[in-house]
């Protein structure tokens, strides 16, 4: 059995704005959903039970918060970690290219 492997060739400058912007974004969108989260638990908190509703919708929302959180990060971290290599491959290139 083969494995086909592919490489990022290039990652323009105008990607890193596009990703700040994406973990911006999803930065907010899982404060909003704590938030949300927060608020619908403590609505009703005093029926503690899984058939409060609200309750069970707002654990749920404060659980995808972390989840969006995390996703937004790890979007981020991964976009830095291939630009670093890109930058160090480039410069390792120039210095092969500039000894010869």
């Amino acid at each position: 059995m083969t494995t086909k492997t592919a490489t990022v060739s290039s990652i323009q400058p105008s990607s890193l704005a596009a990703v700040k912007r994406l973990v911006n974004l999803m930065t907010g969108f899982a404060w909003t959903a704590l938030t949300i989260g927060v608020l619908l638990c403590l609505i009703k908190l005093g029926h503690f039970s899984e058939e409060n509703v609200l309750l069970m919708l707002g654990i749920g929302c404060m659980v995808g918060s972390v989840f969006i959180f995390v996703i937004g990060t790890a979007i981020g971290l991964v976009h830095a970690r291939m630009s670093h290599q890109l930058a160090q491959q480039h410069e390792q290139s120039e210095d092969m290219h500039n000894r010869l």
